[in-house]
């Protein structure tokens, strides 16, 4: 079953963030995970909710997203992303086929 991850980033330094969006690409898709929104123009429907740059990926399941997310190649790439930036993040089951 899939699992989508659901980031809202605020970026403070974007040169630096530029770094990390090079080397994550990658990283993401050797996961077998894909980009299915990254940093598009969104609005808000409802809630108080101000989300500042949102980036929605697809992953294999949950395993695959938590041994990626703890896994030694982005977990180096968490820490340069976290020296430009702050995010909140969540996973979620997809449905099952």
């Amino acid at each position: 079953m899939s699992a989508f991850v659901i980031f809202d980033v605020d970026i403070h330094n974007p040169e630096r963030y530029q770094d990390f969006i090079r080397e994550v690409k990658p990283a993401i898709e050797s996961a077998g995970a894909r980009y299915l929104a990254r940093g598009g123009s969104h609005k808000v429907h409802e809630g108080d909710w101000s989300p500042r740059r949102i980036v929605l990926i697809e992953f294999p399941s949950v395993q695959a997203w938590e041994s990626f997310y703890n896994g030694p190649v982005y977990q180096w790439l968490k820490a340069v992303r976290d020296e430009c930036s702050s995010a909140r993040l969540v996973c979620v089951d997809g449905l099952a086929q």
